[in-house]
């Protein structure tokens, strides 16, 4: 142990098969907050910078390795093959460093509000009181079910005494044993391995690791935690969304403090891996998850989702889901817009309502106002996007892509056809189907030449509405004459783009 470790391991008992939690899933991979459970105690205990950490796995043993590759790759799985016990789960653990020397914490994988201040305040209690073995314990209103810490007259700790086998005046105690522990490796060893399994479910309990130390003799200690909250434990469905809460609440709470507005608290969902600047605004509905960052000035929401995303500066983005996009400085998105993987919008960019756009880069100043789909695409700066425009990315295949280039206006209904450029300056008549490149400053025009067949109405739909109206509106005698040209072209003339609708 280096002279900065303050311990020598952690121990992380994460075998459990948590049937209460009525899942596949297994109990310490149920996420909160950004994290699985077993991520915030991995996260709780980083700090201590231990020379080992050490995860007993056993229940769902490959998605827990796995998980632990993904997030924690320096974290070393300890296979309990069979599940004896948090004593014997402890003693697999050390039996895995057998030279290990110094303090071991060791802590449940289903304690996800545990933080670093409290395990760094129990760790520096322990080395401070010369103590070998350390229980964290807290006060809590409702102790039912818990183990409760009975001391003696000299406020030391005696015994840590399960409901099951309290006294009337124990089961009054409301100080209880929170499950994490510090003692060094010389003491666990001796301890566990003389841990007996006379018990109703002969295992062997590393709670009942304290009497046998009290009885010798040896220096044991309790620390409360200085908020009970951070040692609750989650076995079921509805304790882990009580957790979830609690969470977030701290989240918000630390957000609001640094100068983040909140709206509604209640409505609004922030993980613990996500960053939000003082400044920024969050609006009720808004769930930010993952790497999320929000700068200054920022405005999101009402009701958005955001995974993976940056906001920039002065940006807003309403009632819409991103994920893996970026939103520049003052661009805006909304409302109802999909921003998928890829998307990357320049400052002052703008994508409208009812826009998805996956791959795309959308340059500064530049608009996709409404009822657009852009893929693998570039959009150069200050152009336009018609409504209802596609751009026509993948052919059953393969995926190409398309360039806008700048100050380009898109007509509606346009179809880009990729792999197409349009140049910069360029322009395409609305309704068009664009299959080859426009040079700058070109009018690109892909649709049939318009017709109009007269009094088609009158004779085709007889005595409908539609003929009375057509009646009414160029009287009936014109409507009815022998001259008229029937199913006839109108005359030649050139086609003329209709304007884009932009906003």
């Amino acid at each position: 142990m280096s002279p900065q470790q303050v311990v020598a391991a952690v121990v992380v008992l994460a075998a459990g098969q948590g049937t209460r939690m009525r899942s596949a899933t297994p109990k310490v991979l149920h996420e909160l907050g950004g994290r699985s459970m077993l991520g915030h105690v991995l996260a709780a205990t980083a700090p201590l910078e231990a020379g080992v950490t050490l995860v007993v796995v056993g229940s769902g043993r490959e998605a827990v390795e796995a998980h632990l590759a993904a997030v924690a790759p320096d974290a070393r799985p300890v296979l309990q093959a069979e599940q004896r016990g948090s004593g014997h789960a402890a003693q697999v653990a050390l039996d895995a460093v057998p030279d290990l020397e110094g303090p071991v914490l060791v802590v449940n994988g289903d304690s996800p509000l545990l933080t670093p201040a409290t395990l760094g305040a129990l760790v520096a209690a322990h080395s401070a009181a010369g103590s070998v073995f350390t229980v964290l314990t807290a006060e809590v209103g409702d102790p039912t079910g818990l183990g409760r810490i009975v001391r003696g007259a000299d406020g030391a700790p005696r015994a840590i005494v399960e409901e099951k086998d309290a006294t009337d005046e124990q089961r009054a105690i409301r100080e209880v044993n929170a499950g994490v522990y510090v003692a060094s490796a010389a003491t666990l060893r001796r301890v566990l391995a003389g841990l007996s399994t006379d018990n109703a479910q002969g295992e062997q309990y590393l709670t009942d690791a304290l009497a046998p130390l009290v009885e010798g003799g040896a220096p044991v200690a309790a620390v409360r935690a200085e908020d009970p909250v951070d040692v609750l434990g989650c076995n079921d469905q509805r304790e882990l969304a009580a957790r979830r809460r609690t969470l977030n609440d701290r989240v918000l709470d630390a957000l609001m403090v640094a100068g983040v507005t909140v709206v509604d608290p209640a409505t609004t969902w922030v993980d613990v891996t996500a960053a939000v600047l003082p400044g920024a605004r969050l609006l009720p509905g808004v769930q930010l998850h993952g790497t999320t960052t929000v700068a200054a000035g920022a405005v999101v929401g009402p009701d958005t989702t955001l995974t993976d995303c940056t906001v920039g500066e002065g940006a807003t983005v309403l009632r819409s889901h991103c994920s893996q996009a970026e939103v520049g400085p003052r661009a805006t998105v909304g409302p109802f817009s999909y921003l998928r993987p890829g998307t990357r919008l320049a400052a002052g960019a703008k994508v409208g309502a009812f826009v998805e756009t996956k791959n795309a880069v959308v340059g500064e100043g530049s608009k996709v106002p409404h009822l657009s789909y852009v893929g693998d695409a570039t959009i150069g700066r200050g152009s336009n996007i018609g409504a209802a425009t596609v751009f026509v990315n993948y052919d059953g295949v393969t995926k190409s892509h398309t360039t806008i280039g700048d100050a380009v206006r898109v007509g509606s209904d346009t179809m880009l056809v990729a792999p197409v450029t349009v140049g910069d300056g360029a322009y395409t008549a609305a309704g068009s189907v664009i299959t080859q490149d426009v040079p700058p400053g070109a009018m690109g025009v892909a649709r049939a030449r318009q017709r109009n067949v007269a009094g088609w109405v009158g004779r085709r739909r007889p005595g409908t509405a539609a003929a009375q109206a057509a009646a009414a509106a160029t009287g009936a005698a014109a409507e009815g004459t022998a001259g008229s040209r029937p199913d006839t072209d109108g005359p030649d003339r050139p086609a003329e783009p209709a304007a884009s609708h932009e906003q």
